[in-house]
């Protein structure tokens, strides 16, 4: 099939082929991630995330080869691997061309971890500095972010499928579960939408929806969004994947209302199918839509897909690393450079120079998020480190700043005092706390 694509075939009707000759049973697995739910739970919870690829729609007898789902996105979260900025800085830069370079070294070493699938083009609007994914978006503007998100998108989709989240509305974390966003469909399309649009007009492959609702339907299963709007309106041709463990409530009217695979184990579409189609909230014309439109992307990208997977050795690679420190310099923005006894502040001269250097962060890995967008870095220098690589270990000395009096004593004795201040993941990370795992008992009758 993917030679028959590749000589100029249409992969929705070879598609359309490969489902008609599926069992039911085949269509069945086809729905949601290939792993049970309770083995892939306990996996999840002992560190797996970051050790292997997430697996779905796999059907071995049709020689279909399904996906393998890894995280981002400031690098590959299967590591150890190379970790970039977090995207918040490198929205920083404005730099299109530094981004699409950054989305292909990760897709390089998202294929040579055996994934093909990159779930890290992350494009929510920041509406509050306490989200849980503020790092992982690039800012407030939906122009901006869209046109980054598309750039990340053209690097990674030279080596694998890219994956846009999440889809939409999704800015509050620790309410993330339940929260029932509101919005009249001006703004949805002005301020909500259009990076999202940007990105599919882009090509992307893969579209996630959020865990939120939006006026009154849960994200992964709202024909708004998922049917009127990503299909109906702009036209999208790949596949729409959920979020993890509670991206959806309802079996039938996530089939029929868009949402092609539930993610990432065999859950509440396992253990509820069968009475949704008895009672008509779906049908299997709905299910042969839904494999259809999975197994067409897998079709149209199976000849890059296919390709020879990199070395191991492209992960955290010196090239790699170097387009990292580049992107984390071109991501500094020197607000103000006001002048001191006549001359500017910046730039310092390293040498004879008594530094100062105030705050706990300055001796902390703070990279970005504990949670899914986690990378595990082979090595990190912290500001501290570099410092005293800069100017000598006995030119430095540092403070955590904890008692403001005894900061000050500390930066009198120096010729220059730098503060190291920011957010961690305690501030503005992924919120797991009140998880929604703990309902999911009452969704899957008989999964116990």
């Amino acid at each position: 099939a993917a030679r028959r694509v590749a000589d100029g075939a249409e992969p929705r009707e070879e598609a359309a082929a490969l489902v008609a000759a599926m069992t039911d049973e085949e269509r069945r697995w086809c729905l949601d991630g290939d792993l049970p739910f309770w083995v892939g739970l306990a996996d999840l919870g002992t560190g797996g995330y970051h050790r292997r690829t997430f697996p779905a729609a796999r059907v071995e007898r049709l020689g279909i080869p399904g996906f393998a789902f890894s995280d981002g996105p400031r690098g590959v979260v299967v590591g150890p691997a190379t970790a970039f900025p977090v995207s918040m800085a490198r929205g920083a830069t404005w730099d299109l061309d530094l981004e699409e370079r950054i989305g292909e070294a990760i897709g390089t070493e998202l294929r040579a971890v055996g994934a093909t699938l990159f779930g890290g083009v992350c494009v929510n609007i920041l509406r509050h500095p306490a989200w849980g994914r503020a790092q992982e978006t690039y800012g407030e503007d939906p122009f901006h972010v869209g046109e980054l998100g598309a750039a990340l998108t053209r690097g990674v989709q030279r080596h694998a499928m890219a994956c846009v989240k999440h889809f939409a509305a999704n800015s509050m974390e620790n309410a993330r579960f339940s929260v029932d966003v509101s919005v009249d469909d001006v703004a949805l399309h002005e301020v909500f939408l259009p990076h999202f649009r940007r990105i599919v007009d882009e090509g992307v492959a893969v579209v996630m929806s959020a865990y939120n609702a939006v006026e009154g339907e849960w994200c992964g299963q709202s024909r708004l969004l998922l049917t009127d709007v990503l299909r109906g309106e702009w036209g999208f041709a790949g596949f729409v994947i959920s979020d993890w463990i509670f991206g959806l409530r309802d079996a039938g009217p996530s089939v029929a209302n868009g949402l092609d695979v539930e993610m990432p184990y065999r859950m509440i579409r396992a253990f509820g199918l069968d009475d949704a189609l008895a009672a008509g909230e779906c049908d299997a014309a709905d299910i042969d839509r839904a494999v259809t439109n999975t197994v067409a992307t897998l079709l149209r990208f199976a000849p890059l897909l296919a390709a020879e997977r990199p070395p191991l050795d492209v992960l955290a690679s010196a090239p790699h690393r170097a387009l990292a420190r580049e992107a984390a310099t071109k991501a500094v923005v020197l607000l103000r450079n006001e002048p001191v006894a006549g001359a500017p502040v910046l730039p310092i001269e390293p040498a004879s120079t008594r530094v100062a250097v105030i705050g706990a962060l300055a001796t902390e890995r703070n990279l970005g998020d504990g949670g899914s967008s986690d990378v595990w870095a082979p090595e990190v220098a912290t500001a501290l480190d570099g410092l005293s690589e800069l100017v000598g270990p006995d030119a430095v000395t540092q403070h955590d700043g904890l008692d403001p009096a005894g900061a000050a004593q500390v930066a009198a004795a120096a010729d220059v005092a730098l503060v190291v201040v920011g957010y961690t993941k305690a501030d503005e990370g992924e919120y797991i706390g009140g998880s929604a795992t703990a309902h999911l008992a009452d969704l899957m009758p008989g999964a116990d």
